[in-house]
Formats: structure tokens, sequence, C-alpha cells
């Protein structure tokens, strides 16, 4: 996969798109490559610099981007932020809800559902899911009266299996596949379609610095292709999403995990098993 901001081959030109979290990391990558394939994208962010930044690359490359600051656990914020980019495109065809509350503070509180703080459950269904219901909300109308578009929601892998931490963080992403779901059901008629990526581990700069190589190397064992996953790798599946190419996908979940999830449990075990055995 190239650069973020990749691949250039217009598949959204004309497009409007608005990508939240889109300041850095997954969105970043998103926002940098729909700008790059023809889209008009509004960045939008609680970290208004972060989301200036975004934009003023896009624009100095030769896309066309803004930036608006939105906090998706005050409706009021993101009705505003939806009426913005309205204000300035005139009409909205691509949503990618990617903002999720993965914050250092918030991700290491979230552990053993024995011990879980009500307020660090709240706080992930707050942005990970009603976040995402009040920017879908507030966009859906705007599609209508467009004649349709699109929207990406961002998952996880996490969000089908069980683990050992973050289940705040799992249950919510779940309730965004539910959510997708009934988005895709309730608004296909109005030729709206909604469907979800679910990423595994992505090694952007922050993840990186927090793990160890021992801890990468276990979760790499498992991924069936030979090599690390990367933001663009993400943004490309959004963009295949985002345009006429998948215009009869909606309600879908779909894995951009490098296989992660799709194999037996004991995969990289049989790997070393034969890899011991002489011949």
């Amino acid at each position: 996969m190239a650069a973020s901001g990749g691949i250039g081959m217009g598949l959204v030109e004309g497009k409007i798109a608005i990508v939240t979290g889109g300041a850095a990391n997954i969105g970043e990558a998103c926002a940098r490559m729909l700008a790059a394939n023809g889209a008009s994208v509004a960045i939008a962010d609680i970290d208004d610099e972060g989301a200036r930044r975004v934009a003023s690359a896009i624009v100095a490359t030769g896309g066309n981007a803004i930036a608006l600051k939105v906090d998706l656990g005050d409706e009021a914020s993101v009705a505003a932020m939806v009426a913005a980019a309205v204000d300035e495109f005139g009409r909205i065809d691509v949503l990618h809800n990617n903002a999720a509350n993965t914050g250092a503070q918030q991700m290491t509180r979230d552990r053993s559902l024995a011990e879980m703080e009500s307020e660090v459950w709240d706080a992930a269904f707050d942005i990970n899911v009603r976040g995402t219901m009040f920017v879908t909300k507030h966009v859906v109308p705007h599609m209508i009266a467009a004649g349709g578009g699109s929207i990406v929601n961002t998952s996880s892998g996490v969000s089908l299996l069980g683990d050992v931490l973050n289940p705040a963080y799992s249950a919510s992403k779940a309730a965004v596949n539910a959510l997708t779901r009934n988005t895709a059901t309730q608004f296909g008629r109005a030729n709206i379609r909604c469907n979800a990526v679910l990423p595994g581990l992505v090694l952007s700069p922050v993840a990186r610095a927090q793990m160890t190589d021992h801890q990468l190397a276990m979760i790499q064992r498992h991924v069936l292709l030979p090599r690390e996953s990367v933001a663009d790798d993400i943004a490309g599946a959004v963009l295949w999403l985002a345009s006429d190419l998948s215009g009869f996908v909606t309600g879908q979940i779909i894995s951009a995990d490098g296989g992660i999830a799709h194999h037996q449990p004991h995969y990289a075990d049989m790997l070393d098993m034969f890899a011991a055995m002489p011949g």
C-alpha cells in the first residue's frame, strides 16, 4: 500500500466527505487517501490543531480540505460541525465515523470487568457509540436530500472476539457493528449504504511506541500475512467502501486485519511444529 494519500485513481472524485477523528493515525490516513482520490474532506476532531495540520497538508498537495472542531460527547457540537461542513461544501456524500475514545488513560483503566469503573465504561460508549450515532443522525438527512451516500464506521476486530483486556472498548465496538446494520437497514431505500471496517492491530507511531518487541512478535505470529498493518491498509478499505465500486455493498462488517481473526486458534503453534520437523 502506498503512503498516506496514495492510490490517486480518482475513485471518489467530486464527492464530499466528513472524517471524524481525522487528526491522526487511521483517521488522518483515511482523510488523506479520500482527498488524494478526488474528495473534498472535512476533518472533524476534538484536536483542533491536529485537524488543521492534516487539512493544511492536504491543501498543500493540491487537495481540498477543511478542519472542524467537534466534541462527539456533545450533540450540539456535532450538529454544528455537520452544519459547517454543509455550509462549506453544499452536501455530504461520504461519512467516515472513525473517532473513538482510545486515549492512554482510558485504555489503561479499561481492564478487568470485576474491577470496572462505571465512568470508564460510560466514557467508551459515550464517544464510540453515542458519538457515532449523533454524527449519523445529523448527516443522514443531508444524504437523503442529496439522493444517497456512503457511511463507513470504524469498528475493531475485538468487537467479535473475547480478550483479556479492554472489555468496555470491545463491547462498544460490538455496538458499532449493530449500529452499522441498523443504519443500513433503516436508510437503504434512501440509497444510503452503511458498512463497518474492523482493523486488527494497526502500527501507528503511538501504538508501536507503547509495545515491546516481544508483544509485537506475539501478535504478529497470528497474522496470516507476512507484514505488520499500517493505517493505509484501513484507508484503502474505507476508500473502496466510500466509492461507487462498492455500490451494492451495505450492512457488512468487514475485517481488515491480515486474517488474525480467521484461522484455527492453534495456527501459530502448528507453524512452529512444522518448522521443527526434519525436512
